[in-house]
């Protein structure tokens, strides 16, 4: 099963507030400027989605996101510490 919209917004919005000044990071977090910074406020329950148009910002980011990190698509993940963790192992 494929990681749930729910869990991808917590993953990068947890990805953009420890890592938003992380100058390993900044090209990323430059270039999503709005899917990292929305998808930490719908996790947070702060905005409500009114159209496709924001999950689209959202997903374009989790699959830049996965394809950066070598993610399986199938794979269902929970959080950023899980990822963080599984991508040190492969190091």
């Amino acid at each position: 099963m494929a990681t749930p919209f729910s869990n991808k917004c917590e993953i990068l919005g947890s990805l953009w507030i420890n890592f938003k000044n992380d100058t390993a990071f900044s090209e990323f977090v430059t270039y999503n400027d709005i899917g990292l910074p929305l998808a930490y406020f719908v996790s947070e329950g702060f905005v409500t989605l009114a159209n496709e148009e924001g999950e689209n910002f959202i997903n374009e980011t989790w699959e830049m996101f996965s394809e950066a990190l070598g993610l399986d698509e199938d794979r269902e993940y929970e959080n950023l510490d899980e990822i963080m963790l599984e991508n040190s192992e492969e190091e």
